[in-house]
């Protein structure tokens, strides 16, 4: 016989267990497969709850192969009291959030818009952790917030005035765009900078002085320096961050974390600049937004123009396009009166000389006779800058009987000589023609076809005895050369600052340049001869060589949003970028017309001309995809949920199953002109 329960012990069974609410961390994966870009909720374990705060780096485990990844925990999620099975969080890798909620926001905007991946995003805009930089922050004081002088203000306001209207435009946040003074300019120290860069450093300043903070992005160092330069004795120097690739990992990580801090600053980079992490965003401005470098190679391959646009959208501030020229995509959105253009109160131009050969002079003269005596005059007062196209000695070679090109017998690439005499070479695989023969005629004799910066040099000096001359190229960085009489042999884009202004601009090779093999080949020459021309010293002469057209009386009347006008209405009837978005989608037949089939029920109101393609594209197809930018969202889905169903189909399967498909799919949306 049972014993009998007492009464205590019937009322402890009748009390019902409680039910345990789990922490939830929303985290989003660090992973290149497209599958896993989106938020995982994993549970927060009791001795991480403190760590486990939104931004922070994590590690959580993955139920595929018992792997351990790293992560961001973004968000934290309801407490959940369902019995789903949740894994816990791995780690909290560091107590610094470092990923903020508008971050994470502009990252998945990104992302959706080219049809590719959050990770991707952030992986540009999140440095590397570095551990005793870290630990170095979270021991020091937080930054003080800033205190902009007086005269740094009355300097800023000085520079402004001179576009009316601009300092109100940032103030209120206007998207804006500002055509840059074309003109040298020298600091207080005597360091010479480009006047773009006083109007970006004041408008920067001007923001700071506010109590918000300014970004502004330039294409390559030499910009940066110049734009560094500017800020150097307006700003306290706690509060100019720069954002440079070229930077260590400690460094660039504590600028990061600068960045992150809530007092206001002033954040100089590249492209990756854009997405700097700051409090209070007040101004983001893109310097030569034109410039190919503000392209992002990497996945999902988003240009520092839109990824500046979408921040805008988001965070606020004004946003500024300024140049020496307008691209077509900035014109664009002028246009539809997204972005409204600023003139300059004062018109100063440089005085641009449309120079031909005269009757009677040899048609392989490089240097006519009126742009030689420009710069024979010139050299008396002080430097000359020579453009030309390409580096090098004779980067180009023909056979010299027939003509052809002469390419390598082994690789079939260009040949070229390093210097007079020299052995060919070639530019592909670098292997010495000793012995070359033309397949053509059998001729084994060479002739140089184009001329380079360093033949080009050479040939110069010879024409003036007794003058330096200066080779600046890739091979031959030049920042700046003195204000004495010089001959100055640069590549478009690597001139160097000249003090007080180059007395003389010959731009050589211009024909050459427009032959180039791309859709925007005209506003590339145009803006490497305006940025050129923006060198010369106040009335000092520009000489543009064999070039006549649109593009020569465009920068001869300097009116360089009038030809992007006229280059976006010429591309409107054949439906080519800007005025539509591209996608390309590379892979085997099957796949592409798969995802091209889904893209069309996806989205009806695709015309018929819509699809290019496909085409053999080495083993592989390519199809071009054209949209007007309203289908943008719903084309960009359907394009990411293909690249996705194809990722998982070719997934390892399990033991006894046929393996899938391989994820061979590429998508790139608003590809690069020179992929058309």
């Amino acid at each position: 016989m049972s014993a009998v329960p007492d009464e205590a012990q019937c009322d402890a069974e009748a009390v019902p267990t409680p039910i345990r609410r789990r922490r939830v961390a929303r985290v989003l994966l660090d992973s290149p497969l497209p599958q896993l870009d989106r938020l995982f909720d994993y549970e927060i374990p009791d001795e991480l709850a403190g760590d486990a705060v939104p931004g922070v780096r994590v590690r959580v485990p993955l139920r595929s192969a018992g792997r351990v990844v790293d992560g961001f925990l973004v968000e934290l999620g309801e407490p959940d009291a369902s019995d789903r099975p949740l894994s816990q969080l791995e780690a909290v890798v560091s107590p610094m959030p470092v990923l903020t909620p508008r971050l994470y926001a502009l990252a998945r905007r990104a992302a959706d818009r080219a049809a590719g991946s959050a990770g991707d995003i952030l992986r540009l805009a999140i440095p590397k952790r570095m551990v005793r930089a870290e630990k170095a922050w979270l021991a020091a004081d937080p930054p003080a917030v800033p205190e902009v002088t007086g005269d740094a203000r009355a300097w800023a306001d000085a520079v402004l005035n001179e576009y009316p209207g601009l300092a109100d435009e940032l103030l209120a946040g206007a998207r804006l765009a500002v055509d840059a003074p074309p003109q040298p300019a020298l600091l207080d120290d005597g360091t010479p900078v480009g006047a773009w860069a006083l109007l970006l450093a004041a408008a920067a300043v001007r923001v700071l002085a506010g109590g918000r903070s300014a970004i502004v992005a330039v294409p390559d160092h030499r910009d940066r320096a110049q734009l560094e330069a500017a800020l150097q004795a307006r700003v306290p120097a706690d509060a100019l961050v720069r954002d440079d690739a070229k930077q260590s990992g400690p460094t660039r990580y504590t600028a990061f974390l600068r960045a992150l801090a809530d007092a206001p600053c002033i954040v100089i980079g590249n492209r990756s600049a854009v997405y700097a992490p700051v409090a209070d965003l007040g101004m983001v401005a893109i310097w030569d937004d034109g410039d190919p470098l503000f392209g992002e190679p990497l996945s999902p391959g988003v240009h520092a123009r839109d990824a500046a646009l979408l921040r805008q959208e988001l965070d606020g501030g004004a946003l500024v396009f300024a140049g020496h020229t307008r691209t077509t995509d900035v014109e664009r959105l002028v246009a539809v009166g997204w972005v409204r253009e600023v003139p300059a109160a004062r018109r100063r131009s440089p005085r641009v000389v449309l120079t031909a050969q005269r009757e009677g002079e040899s048609r392989a003269a490089r240097v006519p006779s009126s742009a030689f005596t420009a710069a024979r005059e010139a050299l008396v007062e002080g430097p000359v800058l020579v453009q030309v196209s390409r580096p090098g000695y004779a980067p180009v070679l023909v056979c010299a009987q027939c003509r052809h090109p002469a390419r390598c017998p082994h690789c079939g690439g260009p040949l070229h000589a390093a210097r007079h005499g020299a052995v060919p070479a070639c530019s592909w695989c670098g292997r010495a023609a000793h012995a070359w023969t033309c397949p053509e005629c059998s001729s084994t004799m060479l002739r140089m076809a184009s001329s380079g910066s360093e033949r080009t040099a050479d040939e110069l000096g010879r024409a003036f005895p007794g003058v330096r001359v200066i080779v600046a190229d890739g091979d031959h960085p030049v920042v700046s050369v003195e204000g004495r009489p010089a001959l100055v042999v640069a590549t478009r884009g690597a001139e160097p600052l000249a003090v007080g202004g180059y007395r003389a601009v010959i731009l050589l090779d211009g024909d050459r340049m427009l032959m180039a093999d791309d859709l925007r080949i005209g506003e590339s020459c145009l803006r490497w001869w305006s940025n050129a021309a923006a060198l010369a010293a106040p009335g000092a002469p520009v000489h543009l060589v064999g070039v006549g057209g649109d593009i020569a009386r465009s920068l001869a009347t300097w009116t360089q949003p009038a030809y992007a006008r006229s280059e976006l209405a010429d591309r409107a009837p054949l439906r080519m970028p800007p005025t539509v978005r591209v996608a390309a989608l590379d892979g085997p037949r099957k796949t592409v017309d798969a995802a091209l089939a889904e893209l069309r029920r996806a989205v009806p109101e695709l015309d018929a001309e819509a699809v290019l393609g496909p085409l053999a594209h080495g083993d592989t197809v390519r199809a071009l995809v054209r949209f007007d930018y309203g289908l943008g969202t719903r084309v960009a889905e359907s394009l990411r949920a293909s690249v996705v169903s194809q990722a998982v189909k070719g997934r390892r399967p399990a033991k006894g199953r046929p393996p899938g498909a391989a994820n061979t799919l590429k998508v790139r949306v608003d590809i690069p002109d020179l992929d058309l």
